[in-house]
């Protein structure tokens, strides 16, 4: 199954994609906290708000999760590319709700940055409260799957040994379009192909059975330290080929078409803008 959160005539849904239409569930404003894996398996819905999928505005998947979790450095193609060594331990660092925006949501380029890199990731949604996970229970407290472009301020995050100044800006990351369920993908998780496409070029492509870690690993090696809930999101990492390690280098510009695709999940297509001013806080 496939799971939205939308706005539709400026009210919030989590809703059930069906065909080309999305029926809500009932009394649920939004996927997260409030959509554990067992309400999705067997959800109520209100099938007198069927709409269009074309009549929504698709937020976030999970639009206010508790905790966004990034793995870096989790492709071997990326450390080579870094010139890094292979990590024996995830390297895990933070977003913020503030940093998610939806499918068809433009990502805009901040004016205090001039190195704004894409990375193609696949997100796994957390379904379950647990805590200590065993890893051959990891899928047990998995809700689904979506995608995620981890647009990266590049000469921000490298100011600091810390990458939070240059992950976690505000309007950056789109996660999306849909949350597909855990048990649709199963077992294939861990071979499913991953890529982004930027103006049509290639610019990544590898697969999950790449991963240094494998999900997992993730969801036992985070749950050790913190409480996992529903909604809790997981990016698991980008493959080589980002535009900070070219030659010559590559970095998102107003105007560009970029497109993250996971397959057996989808496609998550985003513009590029020019952010035209921003607000005093």
């Amino acid at each position: 199954m496939r799971y939205v959160s939308y706005w539709h005539d400026g009210t919030p849904h989590a809703g059930l994609v069906d065909d080309e239409d999305v029926i809500p569930l009932q009394g649920v404003q939004e996927l997260g906290r409030d959509t554990p894996k067992d309400l999705l398996a067997d959800p109520v819905l209100d099938h007198s708000g069927r709409v269009p999928l074309t009549a929504v505005t698709l937020r976030p998947v999970v639009p206010e999760p508790q905790k966004i979790f990034c793995v870096g450095l989790n492709y071997r193609s990326h450390v080579t590319e870094t010139k890094r060594e292979m990590p024996t331990y995830p390297v895990l660092f933070t977003k913020f709700p503030t940093s998610l925006i939806g499918a068809g949501d433009p990502i805009l380029l901040p004016p205090e940055s001039t190195q704004v890199d894409y990375e193609a990731e696949l997100a796994v949604v957390i379904g379950r409260r647990a805590r200590r996970v065993k890893q051959e229970d990891a899928f047990d407290v998995v809700a689904g799957y979506t995608m995620a472009n981890d647009v990266t301020m590049r000469d921000f995050q490298y100011k600091t040994h810390q990458w939070l100044p240059g992950k976690a800006w505000d309007a950056s990351t789109p996660l999306g379009p849909w949350l597909v369920t855990e048990d649709e993908i199963g077992e294939r998780v861990g071979r499913l192909a991953v890529s982004l496409t930027l103006n049509g070029e290639v610019l990544q492509s590898s697969d999950t059975s790449r991963l240094i870690f494998d999900i997992p690993t993730l969801v036992a090696t985070v749950s050790e330290f913190t409480t996992l809930l529903p909604g809790d999101v997981i990016l698991t990492g980008t493959p080589g080929g980002v535009g900070f390690r070219r030659d010559p280098q590559v970095f998102l510009a107003d105007g560009d078409r970029v497109s993250v695709a996971v397959e057996g999940i989808g496609e998550l297509v985003s513009t590029v803008q020019a952010e035209r001013g921003h607000s005093p806080v």
